[in-house]
């Protein structure tokens, strides 16, 4: 980080709990640990169909694959530059999905942020609830300036969360983003500033 920009030397993002009340929002990694297993927690959400159709985990369906998404929010974590987040039950520890900040351009102060949920947490409004409290974190202890928030134009279950989590839309990205050897497909961006109300 530059040492004559004050905000730049803050920009890490450090793994906390944030607690939400009914729901934590807990750092993802090796010492995680949900109700179930964890590793089976990460397995069964990469096999969700609704999940790996907008958010591939990465061969994460078998243990081997599941330890390595561990292993990267870890490392994530430890370098600052992305806050992965389990949405627990904070009665049960039950995984109900993900939320995620990192930068894109740290030195500018511009993150993005994306979440999943698994079926059984769906259409409760907690991607809402999440994505709002871990821009406000950022914003709070990272000095995020801009957030911006991305999905296929076809998801239009995350473009309400988008909305309602006070994310206007900005504009469509054409052929911006494939998931593994697919087509490229058309985004909607979303974004918002650490100065707009919340």
């Amino acid at each position: 980080m530059s040492n004559s920009d004050p905000a730049a030397d803050r920009r890490l993002l450090s793994p906390e709990v944030l607690d939400l009340g009914d729901v934590l929002l807990r750092p993802w990694g090796r010492r995680l640990d949900l109700a179930g297993g964890t590793l089976a927690a990460v397995m069964a959400a990469a096999a969700d169909p609704e999940i790996a159709r907008w958010n591939p985990l990465r061969d994460a369906t078998h243990p081997a694959g599941a330890e390595a998404y561990l292993d990267r929010a870890d490392s994530r974590w430890a370098d600052g530059g992305t806050a992965s987040f389990a949405i627990t039950d904070a009665a049960d520890d039950s995984l109900y999905g993900n939320v995620a900040l990192r930068w894109t351009d740290r030195a500018e102060g511009v993150a993005m942020v994306g979440y999943w949920l698994v079926a059984a947490a769906r259409g409760r409004g907690l991607a809402t609830r999440a994505t709002t409290a871990v821009t406000a974190w950022g914003v709070r202890t990272a000095g995020v300036r801009r957030i911006e928030l991305y999905h296929e134009v076809g998801n239009e279950a995350s473009c309400r969360v988008a909305v309602r989590a006070g994310f206007p839309y900005e504009g469509t990205l054409r052929a911006s983003y494939r998931h593994g050897d697919g087509p490229y497909n058309d985004e909607h961006l979303h974004a918002r500033l650490a100065s707009d109300p919340a």
